[in-house]
């Protein structure tokens, strides 16, 4: 097995027995991402040089009987609206082209802690307005899987990379699917935690209140190896939960469901579905069902309206969140002659079509005369979605739902059709607006394009999801690496 083919996990064990030095390690990475990126263009910024200097000194600390973190020469990617020290953290917009951050986000800094190598930033939507990372504003990430077709968004350099094996483990952000719609699309496991589970400081808000840091992995060990380095309590944000974290790990000794329930969602029933994905999901019911699980029906009748509800919250929010990128404290600033032109020209030039878009619909939703109307109204039936949640988690463990409606469509095919591209989040979303943990893992393949399900769980059950999830990997195996040598 190659190197860039290995999990974080045995990358990791092979580091400390001194097997492979951290250089080598990162050295094989670096060529896989070299021979990979001219097509399918995941990075936004590569940092070569950095994960040279880094494995060289944490080489030496090995020499040295030092001891090392439980991620040590693993090489690792974020999404480029992570903040971090000394590199630039575009967000793919004009609009922080060159900045350059003087601080870490804490996952970065956890990550680092743990002995982690950063290799580089990855492509997306721009501020993660998007499900394909076609609005990027600098160029389009290829699906790993057929180079003509999009990896999802907004997270859809994160996915791709770890796909196509540029990293074993890789970092987005998920404000209504943005992390496990390219999970579904590119074959890998994408993970949304509970909200306020992994801090979101550093990170740059798209929407506050949906907004949440997760991994993605191409095995099921390594997804829990990451929770457990970054799900942590923070001071630095206000809305990191401090209750005590879970073992991850121990969820692989998950051998049987017996006495679970598992819901099917009979609302979801009612969207057109493609055909292989709605035969996967039968076949995953049907795996865990024969591990001992009961596949019954709920209702969440509010579900028809959360996507209408989310495309109201979320803009509303970023057009609060972006509204400190005036060109006067940082970032583009446009020669301007007064004040109100240096706020034009500098959002008409920064900011990319989906954006103005996203901005103006937030920001007449909050005016005055349509808040009660629209935003209010938003929230109210949110609650009313929470709490049938809650009352569906009183009756099972567990949901299972497609993560897509769609299997990964081709570029530009839905770029003339906003709501169209909306539709991709609309089994992934209602985790965002409930604060809800959800997994994307793959299901299996058709036509050769991976299919995804997504399984999700109460607020802070994660481990009712990875014990499913490693019961699924038992039988189903480890996805496959993709991309060959494009």
């Amino acid at each position: 097995m190659k190197l860039f083919e290995r999990s974080a996990a045995d990358l990791a064990r092979a580091v400390r027995e001194g097997k492979f030095s951290v250089s080598e390690v990162v050295e094989a990475h670096l060529s896989r991402l070299e021979r990979m990126e001219p097509a399918l263009s995941a990075l936004v910024t590569p940092m070569r040089e950095e994960a040279r200097s880094r494995s060289a000194a944490l080489d030496i600390a090995l020499d040295r009987g030092e001891k090392t973190g439980p991620l040590t020469g693993v090489p690792v990617i974020v999404k480029d609206n992570f903040c971090t020290r000394g590199v630039r953290t575009t967000c793919s917009s004009r609009m922080l082209e060159e900045w350059v951050p003087p601080y870490d986000a804490s996952v970065v800094r956890y990550l680092e802690e743990a002995g982690a190598i950063l290799i580089g930033k990855a492509n997306m939507d721009e501020f993660a307005m998007g499900s394909s990372t076609e609005h990027s504003a600098f160029f389009t990430t290829s699906n790993p899987w057929d180079p003509q077709r999009v990896p999802g968004g907004s997270s859809g350099g994160s996915a791709a990379a770890c796909a196509a094996g540029y990293a074993p483990l890789t970092f987005g952000s998920d404000t209504g699917g943005s992390i496990r719609q390219p999970a579904a699309f590119c074959g890998v496991y994408g993970f949304k935690p509970t909200y306020g589970m992994v801090s979101r400081y550093g990170l740059v808000p798209f929407a506050c209140s949906l907004d949440q840091i997760g991994p993605f992995s191409r095995s099921l060990e390594d997804l829990l190896l990451a929770m457990e380095v970054v799900a942590r309590p923070d001071e630095r944000d206000g809305t990191c939960s401090r209750r005590p974290r879970p073992a991850f790990l121990s969820a692989l000794e998950t051998e049987s469901l017996k006495g679970k329930k598992i819901g099917l969602v009979k609302e979801f029933s009612a969207y057109e579905i493609d055909g292989a994905i709605d035969a996967t999901l039968k076949d995953v019911a049907d795996l865990l069902r024969s591990a001992g699980a009961e596949i019954v029906d709920v209702s969440l009748p509010t579900m028809k309206h959360a996507l209408a509800c989310y495309y109201i919250i979320a803009p509303a929010e970023a057009s609060s969140n972006l509204a400190r990128f005036d060109g006067v404290r940082y970032g583009l600033s446009a020669q301007a002659e007064g004040l109100l032109e240096l706020y034009f020209r500098t959002r008409r030039l920064g900011f990319g079509p989906e954006v103005k878009r996203r901005l103006l619909t937030g920001t007449y939703v909050l005016s005055s005369g349509y808040y009660d109307a629209y935003y209010n109204r938003a929230l109210k039936v949110v609650s009313i979605l929470k709490d049938e949640f809650e009352r569906a988690f009183s009756e099972v463990d567990l949901l299972l739902t497609p993560t897509t409606p769609t299997l990964p469509f081709k570029k530009g095919e839905n770029m003339g059709d906003p709501i169209k591209m909306y539709m991709s989040d609309l089994f992934t979303l209602p985790a965002n607006m409930a604060g809800l943990p959800a997994l994307s893992l793959n299901g299996g393949y058709s036509g050769g394009l991976p299919v995804g399900v997504q399984l999700m769980g109460p607020r802070f059950g994660e481990m009712e999801i990875f014990g499913a999830a490693a019961v699924i990997e038992k039988r189903l195996g480890l996805p496959r690496i993709a991309g060959g040598d494009l």
